[in-house]
């Protein structure tokens, strides 16, 4: 059974960090683009990041570059998403998902990946 569970969310202030972490289990990680996504109140779910079979990562939101940044452990099965310089604007759900490849380039819409955890939530307010 396919599972991903996102973790690591809370509240922050603005400039803070947050790393979130997304398990895997059910399937080989490394054979798989996971991505990043977030949802704010009202608004449609967006990328942010993705990372690839070959550990190379795709950012899909320009807003994130500098500040965010994804690794995978194929070893413990869970992918990273290091966010530094928080900003208000960074607030939402955070969710992680398979890719329907393993190839970042070609899954960048939320339709684009098959399953999905349930979600943190980060709140960057001071």
């Amino acid at each position: 059974q396919v599972q991903l569970v996102e973790s690591g969310g809370g509240l922050v202030r603005p400039g803070g960090s947050l790393t979130l972490s997304c398990a895997a289990s059910g399937f080989t990680l490394g054979y798989y683009a996971i991505g990043w996504f977030r949802q704010a109140p009202g608004k449609e779910r967006e990328g942010v990041l993705c990372i690839n079979n070959e550990n190379r990562s795709t950012y899909y939101k320009d807003s994130v570059k500098g500040r965010f940044t994804i690794s995978r452990d194929n070893a413990k099965n869970t992918v990273y998403l290091q966010m530094n310089n928080l900003r208000p604007e960074d607030s939402a759900v955070y969710y992680c998902g398979r890719g329907l490849t393993r190839f970042c380039t070609v899954v960048e819409r939320p339709s684009e990946y098959d399953y999905w955890g349930q979600g943190t939530q980060v709140t960057v307010s001071s």
